[in-house]
């Protein structure tokens, strides 16, 4: 795949290309602030930009905004959010919006090479990634929230692994359960949560907004 990089650290964006390139992609640019990665986006229109979430001038969220503006501009290019650290607030705002072609990964993860070329694929696909530990925390902060008490302990992590961006068929074999028992808890979910029954909207996607930002 096209793949554009944007990072401030020079070491960990050479580091990318050679994996990257290693595993048959095309690295067309490697940037290392916001506004280059944006000139590049529209330059090279790139399956997929792995973008950092802290860049210069202030290193708070300049990844993040360019990230979104990209989701806004160029709805068709994949978005990969690295970060340091869990960025709850962050995470919520990129979960705001429609949730295909975009993941969102702990910096860490980028070490189990395998996973993360997976992930990237899976955004490349129209899929959505985000990285366990992030789903973990976000999930520790609304635990005591109402509806989502409601939930039983499988129910609460067949919605954590849909929030990771899974399918009812990758759900059930991580849960050595049939495809029917996953559909069961999903609809359980979404039930307990008391989502609205309205066509122009997911309800899956709802479901995992009500548990992240609760």
């Amino acid at each position: 795949m096209r793949l554009i990089l944007a990072d401030d650290s020079v070491l960990l964006r050479e580091g990318l290309i050679r994996l990257l390139e290693d595993a048959g992609h095309d690295v067309v640019a490697a940037v290392g602030d916001p506004e280059a990665l944006l000139d590049a986006v529209e330059r090279h229109r790139p399956d997929v930009a792995v973008v950092d979430v802290r860049m210069p001038p202030t290193y708070t969220d300049e990844g993040l905004r360019a990230a979104l503006e990209i989701r806004g501009r160029r709805p068709a290019v994949g978005v990969l959010v690295l970060s340091q650290y869990v960025e709850k607030t962050y995470a919520a705002a990129l979960l705001s919006g429609a949730t295909e072609g975009l993941g969102y990964l702990l910096k860490d993860r980028v070490s189990e090479v395998a996973d993360f070329l997976e992930s990237l694929e899976r955004v490349r696909a129209g899929g959505a990634v985000f990285d366990p530990e992030v789903v973990r925390q976000l999930i520790a902060r609304t635990t005591r929230a109402d509806p989502l008490s409601r939930l039983s302990p499988r129910e609460t992590e067949v919605l954590r692994l849909l929030a990771q961006g899974f399918v009812n068929a990758a759900i059930a074999e991580r849960l050595h359960v049939s495809p029917s028992t996953v559909e069961k808890h999903v609809a359980a979910v979404l039930d307990k949560l008391d989502l609205p029954r309205d066509p122009g909207y997911s309800r899956r996607v709802l479901a995992i907004l009500r548990y992240l930002d609760g």
